[in-house]
């Protein structure tokens, strides 16, 4: 094969299948060979249908990785790194298709400028839908650096093998050549055209292997760098003044005051009132200068006490969710029926770095950083915001201090921009914690009624099962309940402020109403919770998590001891079944609950990485335990009294319990969500564990001692 007939293959499709724009964005790459794909091109694994062709907001392509002169492989992708180890996982995995080291691996991320589009990072979706689409990438790389060798080499291809970024002769390994040495001095540019015969788990090297995260040095050493890490000449920090509430109407505004203090700079852009200075100090103190009248906040309708009758009392839409069998059929079959009401309040994201942006403009250019989940969305928002081009902004990523999904929503940005632009100076914004609170979409409060009837036989014959005010995320059931229906109801517009994604989002809360009914059943029977679970269990997957469970935990009784006791809680998140056995202790004269143990098995496919997997798994826990036992949203209406940590507590290293996670074993299986799964059944298995130990059953989050001793007394 000669020089012009190498080049007509392997230069043929570079324009296909991209449009104008993508083009352009290729002319800006350096040579290399570069495989271009996205989450339509083809489903590489049977059943794994990722996104629907056509429902993407934007064309092209979401990701495309380039093995360099130097042999150094880049992978530039739209997603981003918030701590849940997506850098080192995919590194990994790629690494692993491709067989070069895994430290020759550069994963560029959710550079606006330098990565194609992607919608957000969220939903434990990187894993399930990115990482098989990356290794196909790698994959046909491979074959490509295969066929380029076989001319170099002279060799056919099925005689060639590769190994450590090398393609090689098999008979005589020492006739090889680097994967640099076939792509220097060349643009060869691939899609992905036709289904990939990935590696089999018995050949993996690295996939599988425990790998610290890529970046875990940089944390430690404070070398990692956030938002508000970035220092620009010449910058402003930003302070802003808000209203009390939500709902309040700017009046009036004065900043004389404000104004004389030496270096202050006050804008007033409609209801946005700032005051900036070199010192975020003095800043501050400006702001608290500017004499701003706001409106009466709206009608107050409920707080934090009243608000789940209000929710139930005001919902107007009605959706079926699951309906199987004769529901009243089933209860006329059931030997005993009990119907129970449950409810969860608002959560708050509460990561530890506070939403943040800086922002300056270069010429009519805007570049900024800003802490969020979706830079191309936060990109697309600030040009309308802003009424500009696009292509005028450019969002740098940095890491994130922890999301939860609170940084899906990015008003930090667009703020520092419209500062930036109106001073003409390089501004940052990084908001206080009450600004925070005030402004985070917390998890959705929710109310949920099940009534369910079990045989004396422990089936369960019949479940209604009700939710009020948020989605239907973990109500599927997985139990094999013949006669059951569930319905949602909800309105638009019922909060009294923003709600929006949350870890796992209400699946913690239906969770913990399901697992805490199942486990009044068992106990109406006097059944033990495990073995009315392992009898009832129509999801084998399920049922295997929950003997690895029982099996690593030591399982005997639910009763551990005087005022002790353990408890279980199953469900489904982003395709991974998580059981969670947790053993508490609680005071019967304060109704202080003790966690001490707590196992988590987890069948979630493949495992990329395992220690990547545990430390998902001890994060989502130790959150978990957070919202099973402490955190709780204190408002009026539209007015968040819940202002700091003094009243919003969390779980600390004083109350966090030896946490064990284990794994079912299935590396030939596709791998599935792993950063949001383990936090679902945290609040489920400590309600049970505290009423096996103390004989209280609460019906509502957090567990607190007061909610404790008042259900003892009943």
């Amino acid at each position: 094969m000669n020089s012009e007939e190498t080049n007509e293959i392997y230069f043929g499709d570079v324009d296909y299948p991209f449009y104008d724009s993508r083009r352009n964005f290729l002319k800006k790459l350096g040579c290399g060979l570069i495989i271009i794909f996205n989450l339509d091109s083809f489903h590489v694994f049977a059943g794994d249908k990722g996104e629907e062709p056509g429902k993407r907001s934007k064309p092209g392509f979401n990701a495309y990785l380039r093995i360099r002169e130097d042999g150094r492989v880049e992978c530039y992708v739209g997603k981003i790194e918030m701590g849940q180890g997506v850098t080192t996982s995919l590194a990994l995995a790629l690494a692993e298709e491709l067989d070069v080291s895994f430290d020759r691996i550069d994963m560029i991320m959710g550079d606006t400028d330098l990565c194609p589009y992607d919608i957000a990072t969220w939903g434990s979706m990187t894993t399930r839908f990115f990482d098989p689409l990356l290794r196909a990438a790698a994959a046909e790389a491979r074959m490509e650096l295969i066929r380029l060798a076989a001319v170099v080499l002279k060799m056919p291809e099925d005689q060639l093998e590769t190994e450590n970024g090398y393609v090689f002769e098999v008979a005589d390994p020492s006739n090889t050549v680097s994967y640099g040495a076939l792509t220097k001095g060349n643009k060869i540019v691939k899609t992905i055209t036709r289904p990939t015969i990935f590696k089999k788990s018995s050949q993996y090297k690295l996939v599988g292997k425990s790998m610290h995260s890529t970046n875990a040095r940089l944390k430690v050493t404070g070398e990692a760098k956030y938002s508000a890490d970035i220092q620009l000449p010449g910058m402003l920090y930003a302070s802003i003044s808000r209203p009390p509430a939500h709902g309040c109407a700017l009046l009036s505004v004065n900043a004389s005051k404000a104004e004389a203090i030496a270096g202050v700079k006050v804008v007033i852009l409609k209801d946005l009132i700032a005051a900036l200075h070199p010192n975020p100090n003095v800043a501050m103190k400006a702001r608290d200068a500017i004499n701003v009248s706001w409106g009466s906040a709206p009608e107050i309708l409920a707080n934090d006490k009243t608000i789940f009758k209000y929710l139930v009392k005001n919902v107007v839409e009605t959706n079926v969710f699951e309906e199987i069998g004769n529901l009243w059929r089933g209860f006329e079959e059931s030997d005993f029926t009990i119907e129970s009401e449950y409810h969860d309040g608002y959560k708050a994201h509460a990561s530890i770095e506070t939403h943040t942006a800086t922002a300056y403009f270069e010429g009519d250019k805007l570049i900024i950083w800003a802490s969020s989940q979706r830079p191309f969305v936060t990109r697309e928002e600030l040009s309308k915001e802003l009424d500009m081009p696009i292509e005028k902004i450019h969002l740098k990523q940095v890491l994130i201090g922890g999301s939860f999904g609170g940084k899906l929503y990015n008003r930090q940005a667009i703020e520092t921009a419209l500062l930036a632009r109106k001073t003409g100076k390089p501004v940052q914004l990084a908001w206080t914690r009450k600004e925070e609170f005030m402004y985070d979409m917390f998890l959705t409060a929710a109310v949920i009624k099940i009534k369910a009837g079990v045989k004396k036989d422990g089936k369960i014959s019949a479940w209604k099962y009700n939710l009020y005010c948020a989605n239907g995320r973990g109500m599927k059931d997985f139990y094999g309940i013949p006669n059951l229906r569930t319905v949602l109801y909800d309105k638009v517009g019922i909060h009294p402020f923003g709600t929006g994604s949350w870890r796992a989002d209400t699946n913690n809360s239906t969770t913990f109403a399901r697992e805490s009914h199942i486990d009044m059943l068992s106990d109406k029977i006097g059944m033990d919770p495990l073995t009315f679970r392992l009898k009832n269990i129509s999801n084998g997957k399920m049922e295997r998590t929950l003997r690895l469970a029982a099996k690593t935990f030591g399982y005997i009784s639910a009763k551990t001891g005087s005022n002790k006791g353990c408890g279980i809680a199953l469900g489904i998140e982003t395709g991974t079944c998580v059981a969670i056995i947790a053993e508490v202790e609680v005071n019967p004269e304060t109704g202080l609950v003790k966690p001490i143990r707590m196992v988590c098995a987890q069948d979630m496919g493949q495992v990329v990485n395992p220690l990547g997997a545990k430390v998902a798994t001890e994060g989502g826990i130790t959150m978990g335990l957070g919202y099973a036992l402490f955190e709780d949203i204190q408002f009026d209406w539209g007015e968040v009294k819940t202002q700091n940590f003094d009243n919003y507590a969390f779980a600390r290293f004083s109350v966090t319990p030896s946490i064990e996670a284990v794994f079912i074993d299935d590396m030939d299986a596709p791998p599935q969500g792993g950063a949001e799964p383990a936090i679902i059944c945290v609040g489920g298995a400590i309600s049970n564990a505290v009423f096996h130990a103390s004989g209280a059953r609460v019906h509502q989050l957090p567990i607190t001692p007061e909610r404790v001793l008042a259900a003892a007394r009943k």
